[in-house]
């Protein structure tokens, strides 16, 4: 989404809105990741399903008040959830176990059940992973039918369903942009779009326009990092990348989601809070230099 901009001075244009996540603040409680998101100057979220800050399996969750009442204290609206989908979790879209497959079923229902009553409009999702010991062909018929089944759930339910790449060794299923085109085409459910994830897109050689090529408007998120030796997902301004660049590369292809700091930096958990900052003041000076007229 596009929101004006808070920076002070005339406005040139419109800023697609930052947003944070919760990763990093897996050693604190849920509303510490509240009140910084706030105090930081964030005005939305995404929120990531870890166990102690919102429970949930196939089964049942924790109450959804548990999350409006933070939404409402601090003026900060969900505007996603970011279930656990990643080795070992369970919750494997891949899964070979007929068992393990329905619960992985009722899990992502459960989790756009749960976006829809909060009034978040999108679920992200994977492509889940194979085993190395068996042909990557049948995963991926398993990911196929698995993400048809779920997507026609979201759909149902208007609610979207955002898919990232993932990295090697994470899941060899879809680690490209070309790998994530052929699962959606097989998929063909209009619920399925795109999160453009920089660290995967990094790792697998792909490119922010390459994403908008291919998919245009189904992207529709974006993991929204910066990257360095350290990792692929790092606060903005702890990288190595042109964060001004890449906004503008957004931009430029018309995007209407939100930038969400997906951080996972190690580092970063000792101190979040300071990790938000700096990436809300990297995305401010990138912005001054935009609407300054810059080229970088």
């Amino acid at each position: 989404m596009f929101i004006e901009s808070d920076l002070g001075g005339p406005v040139k244009q419109k800023h697609i809105e930052l947003v944070a996540m919760n990763h990093h603040y897996l050693f604190f409680e849920l509303e510490d990741f509240f009140a910084s998101a706030h105090e930081c100057g964030f005005q939305s979220v995404e929120l990531w399903t870890a166990p102690q800050h919102f429970f949930m399996d196939y089964q049942q969750n924790d109450p959804v008040t548990k999350i409006t009442r933070l939404m409402d204290r601090y003026s900060i609206q969900v505007m996603g959830l970011c279930p656990e989908q990643t080795n070992p979790k369970p919750h494997n879209m891949a899964a070979k176990d007929p068992s393990i497959q329905e619960r992985v079923y009722l899990y992502f229902t459960r989790a756009i059940d749960v976006a829809k009553e909060i009034g978040a409009s999108q679920v992200l999702v994977t492509s889940g992973w194979a085993f190395y010991s068996e042909p990557l062909t049948e995963a991926r018929k398993r990911s196929v039918e698995m993400l048809k089944r779920v997507s026609s759930y979201a759909e149902r339910k208007s609610i979207n369903l955002a898919m990232e790449a993932l990295r090697a060794p994470e899941s060899l299923i879809a680690n490209s942009v070309e790998d994530l085109h052929s699962l959606i085409k097989k998929v063909d459910c209009p619920a399925l779009k795109v999160c453009l994830d920089i660290g995967a897109m990094v790792a697998a050689g792909d490119t922010i326009q390459g994403y908008f090529d291919t998919f245009g408007s189904d992207v529709i998120h974006s993991h929204f990092v910066d990257c360095g030796e350290r990792s692929l997902h790092l606060s903005l301004g702890d990288g190595e990348r042109n964060i001004a660049q890449d906004i503008e590369e957004f931009a430029r292809n018309e995007y209407r989601g939100v930038l969400s700091v997906e951080c996972t930096d190690a580092q970063a958990s000792y101190n979040p809070k300071a990790a938000d900052a700096r990436s809300m003041a990297t995305y401010k000076r990138a912005y001054e230099a935009i609407d300054d007229g810059a080229h970088l």
